[in-house]
């Protein structure tokens, strides 16, 4: 099953010429996710060939400009483009009367359902599941309420030993069977073990996105043992008082979370317009968790590979 991650924008508040603001789009099985949505970043889908029509799910962490102010203008133009299937948006409550705003004074009736769930900054919570995928809300430690967002694949069923199955002459419609485990009976009554005609699915994977947050370990454990970490990163350690005092993250600490928790591979993000070369914050990182990369635009990461 795919599980990879587009990076469409990896810079902060303010602009830089040759980054945008934060967003990324989840494949899950073919089925796109947004999460956050930048200023720019419909010119962002397009520029890298990411259909705003096969996104059907939009998580937005807080209700900073450099996380959302793209969206009622993605939201916009799928109206305009004739978008008739139900679109769902998670946010921060106050995210919906954002939108309902905007749309009363540009006369704006969407054709589509805008089916709106409002996220807890409070405490962790399921907030969607389907038969691919769970994804959770991470209360983050920012200036406003914000949360991040964990995306955990569902087990899937066992796999059949095609060749073991056909010399059984096992019927097709007991395939369904031993996918979920059951023996296979033979017309001659010998019975075969499901181990023996099947092998486990592959381990399910874990995405994690911290957005905007101060180094607190009060969501280390729910983040544990991520396949992937995405953490914001941004400032170099020796801007640790301005990082503190915006409640933001260094470079040298998103490399301490990847490593307290345990994570398989980290990607940093979410960088100061003051960098105009990235390579310091991924050194600093580097040095306390090896397996760390930059978000960079336009690249796309597999959720389970090493990246370094």
């Amino acid at each position: 099953m795919k599980f990879e991650v587009t990076i469409l924008g990896s810079s902060s508040a303010t602009p830089i010429f040759n980054r945008n603001p934060t967003a990324q789009v989840l494949n899950i099985n073919e089925h796109l996710y947004l999460v956050d949505c930048g200023e720019g970043t419909q010119v962002q889908m397009l520029k890298y060939e990411i259909k705003s029509s096969k996104i059907d799910h939009i998580f937005i962490s807080h209700l900073h400009g450099d996380h959302y102010l793209g969206l009622i203008g993605l939201i916009s133009s799928m109206h305009l483009n004739g978008r008739t299937k139900p679109l769902k948006l998670f946010g921060p409550a106050p995210l919906l009367e954002i939108i309902n705003i905007q749309f009363k004074y540009s006369d704006t009736t969407l054709h589509y359902d805008l089916q709106f769930i409002p996220t807890n900054p409070d405490e962790p919570a399921v907030i969607y599941e389907n038969q691919d995928v769970i994804v959770e809300t991470i209360p983050l430690d920012h200036r406003i309420a914000t949360t991040g967002f964990l995306f955990r694949q569902k087990k899937r069923l066992r796999k059949i030993i095609k060749e073991k199955a056909e010399a059984l002459n096992i019927p097709i419609e007991h395939y369904p069977l031993l996918k979920k485990g059951a023996p296979f009976t033979a017309a001659d009554g010998k019975v075969y073990k499901n181990t023996d005609l099947t092998v486990d699915s592959d381990r399910p994977k874990c995405y994690v996105f911290c957005s905007d947050t101060i180094y607190n370990e009060r969501y280390f454990e729910q983040i544990a043992n991520a396949d992937l970490l995405y953490h914001e990163a941004t400032f170099l350690h020796n801007l640790l008082d301005r990082a503190n005092k915006t409640h933001h993250t260094t470079a040298w600490q998103a490399g301490q979370v990847a490593l307290q928790t345990q994570a398989k591979s980290l990607l940093i993000g979410h960088f100061s317009a003051r960098y105009k070369s990235l390579n310091e914050l991924l050194d600093e990182a580097r040095g306390v968790f090896q397996n760390t990369e930059l978000a960079i635009e336009g690249n796309t990461y597999t959720i389970g590979d090493d990246m370094v």
